[in-house]
């Protein structure tokens, strides 16, 4: 049984105008690389792949081709680490990115999913709320009711539809989903097969159907993975930035783009400043000064590399639109307070008692010091 033909939604809108798109998706972004890369790639694909593995690490990691296009590195991290999660959705076990939160788990599974399948955008967004139906399949009920179980009243989930097409299915935030949605991906992932009780059928995963999870537990409301379910996946847990000059240098590259992709006014470059901001979470997540000096306390947020990005972007439009167009310290000390203090009890202390021990008598951090006392 195939139930592609369903039209039940009704049409699927066009595409937006030229230049409306705020996020264009992976495959579209970076679609001349991946055209590049396609053209020179001579190894071999598995089963329905757009380009073999070790294309797809060149993709994820950028290089140069033998034709001397430079392809952009989409993910900062260890070789070994991609080369592992490829690897294993090359075989029949589903990837689980692991990491706290912002160590680029989603951008790491748009860009795989992107390469392998030319299309990021099979995704299931977990949450508290999202329900079985959402992994498997659910209804339009207009119809079901006016003509019964049918292939035309089925509405495929985007799992549904990447067995079918033997495509990558993404699944944001697992661990977000209550325990028993989470357990209706085991007969998925083990026996890639997807019934279909009320057609008395069921779906058959096409090669090159493989799914993308990522998931954290450092948050809260998290639900832990049933061992029937871990044990379909393979494990890849993405740490943070090993030191500080690999966190500001993703920054930096981030905050441009996002600044291109945003149409912000162009600031000059402010290395330090970001380099301010960047020293700020690294500390704090660490519960220690760079030296080793002074111990501190960790407040309750991840201050990830993601919200660092975040900061550092807030402060460009704030210096472009309100200040003299050049990021300085004011600019970034109001986006770290609001990143650092979640908790007004707990991470305010943690805070106020590094701006004294640390920042007050730290050379060249006075104005961000006034600044941060202003908050």
């Amino acid at each position: 049984m195939t139930p592609t033909d369903t039209t039940a939604a009704g049409p699927v809108p066009g595409p937006p105008a030229a230049g409306a798109v705020l996020r264009p998706h992976a495959e579209q972004e970076f679609a001349a690389e991946l055209a590049a890369i396609a053209a020179a790639d001579d190894r071999e694909r598995p089963p329905s792949w757009r380009l073999s593995p070790w294309a797809v690490v060149t993709y994820v990691l950028g290089g140069v081709l033998p034709d001397g296009t430079v392809i952009s590195p989409k993910y900062v991290g260890r070789r070994r680490l991609v080369e592992i999660a490829v690897a294993t959705l090359a075989t029949d076990r589903a990837l689980l990115l692991l990491g706290v939160p912002g160590t680029a788990k989603t951008w790491l599974s748009e860009h795989l999913a992107a390469a392998i399948s030319g299309d990021s955008t099979l995704l299931v967004q977990g949450t508290a709320g999202t329900a079985e139906e959402q992994l498997r399949y659910g209804w339009n009920y207009a119809r079901l009711l006016a003509e019964g179980p049918s292939v035309a009243a089925l509405v495929p989930s985007p799992i549904y539809r990447a067995m079918e097409r033997g495509s990558i299915a993404r699944v944001e935030e697992l661990t977000r989903m209550p325990s028993d949605v989470q357990d209706a991906l085991v007969t998925v992932l083990s026996e890639k097969t997807l019934p279909v009780p009320e057609l008395a059928g069921e779906v058959q995963a096409i090669g090159g159907f493989n799914v993308i999870a990522t998931a954290n537990d450092r948050d809260r409301g998290v639900n832990d993975l049933s061992a029937a379910l871990r044990r379909r996946f393979n494990t890849v847990v993405l740490p943070l930035p090993a030191d500080i000059e690999e966190e500001v240098s993703i920054v930096e590259r981030r905050v441009a783009e996002m600044g291109a992709a945003l149409r912000l006014p162009s600031v000059p470059a402010a290395d330090e400043e970001i380099r301010r901001v960047v020293t700020v979470f690294r500390e704090l997540r660490s519960g220690a000064t760079e030296d080793g000096r002074v111990s501190l306390k960790v407040p309750s947020g991840s201050l990830s590399t993601a919200e660092a990005i975040s900061v550092v972007t807030n402060g460009v439009a704030l210096a472009a639109h309100f200040g003299d167009g050049r990021l300085g310290a004011a600019d970034v000390a109001a986006g770290i307070v609001g990143a650092v203090v979640k908790d007004p009890v707990h991470d305010s202390v943690a805070w106020r008692e590094y701006l004294e021990a640390v920042v007050r008598d730290r050379s060249g951090w006075g104005e961000f010091y006034d600044a941060c006392r202003e908050l």
